[in-house]
C-alpha cells in the first residue's frame, strides 16, 4: 500500500505538533510527503499540478494533514484542491481519485471540549471537516474516520511522541479498516 501525505500550516515556523507528525510519517515505508509550504512558498497559486496530480494517482491512500485554522482548512490546502482538484481532472469513466482512501489528521489548539455540542463552537470536530467528507465522496473515495489531536500547542516531547505513535498506527492501518460507515 502507497500512503500520500499533503502536509500544510500556514506558519510552519510555529508548527511543532504538525513538524512532529510530518517527520513520522516520513520514517514509515511506502509514505510519501509532501509539505505544502516548503514545495510552494505562500504562493496559493505555484502549484506544480501535473506532479501533485501524479503523486495522488500513485496513492491508494490519501492523508491531508494540517491544523484547523479558523475551523477550517488552511488557505494553502484549500488552494492545493481547488487547483489540484480541478473538475474535470477524470480519466475513463471515473474520477482519478475514485476508490483511494482518504485520511483527515489534524491538530487543534482548542480542547476537545470545544469541539462538542456543549463546547463553545457547538460542532463536533467532525461536523468541522464535513467539506473534506463530501469531496471525498464527490471524486469517489473512501473516508476513513479522522484523527484530531486537542490542544496541540505548545505539548512536551512526550506528548508530541504520543501524538506521533497513533499517526504512524493510522498510517500503517490496513486499507479499509478504519473507515467512516
Amino acid at each position: 500500500m502507497k500512503t500520500l501525505v499533503i502536509v500544510s500550516h500556514p506558519y510552519p515556523e510555529q508548527s511543532t505538533a504538525i513538524m512532529a507528525l510530518q517527520q513520522a510519517a516520513k520514517q514509515q515505508g511506502s509514505v510519501t510527503v509532501r509539505n505544502l509550504e516548503q514545495l510552494y512558498g505562500s504562493d496559493l497559486s505555484r502549484f506544480d499540478v501535473a506532479a501533485e496530480q501524479q503523486a495522488a494517482e500513485q496513492a491508494d491512500r490519501i492523508v491531508f494533514l494540517f491544523p484547523i485554522h479558523w475551523f477550517n482548512l488552511t488557505p494553502m490546502l484549500k488552494a492545493y484542491l481547488n487547483a489540484v482538484w480541478a473538475y474535470g481532472w477524470a480519466f475513463g469513466s471515473g474520477f482519478a481519485l475514485k476508490g483511494k482512501e482518504m485520511q483527515v489528521v489534524v491538530t487543534a489548539g482548542a480542547s476537545e471540549f470545544t469541539y462538542s455540542n456543549a463546547g463553545l463552537i457547538k460542532s463536533s470536530m467532525d461536523e468541522v471537516l464535513t467539506p473534506m467528507k463530501a469531496s471525498a465522496y464527490y471524486v469517489g473515495m473512501s473516508y476513513n474516520q479522522p484523527l484530531a489531536f486537542y490542544e496541540a500547542m505548545g505539548r512536551s516531547e512526550s506528548d508530541l511522541g504520543h501524538f506521533q505513535a497513533a499517526f504512524t498506527e493510522r498510517l500503517n492501518a490496513p486499507l479499509g479498516s478504519v473507515l467512516l460507515p
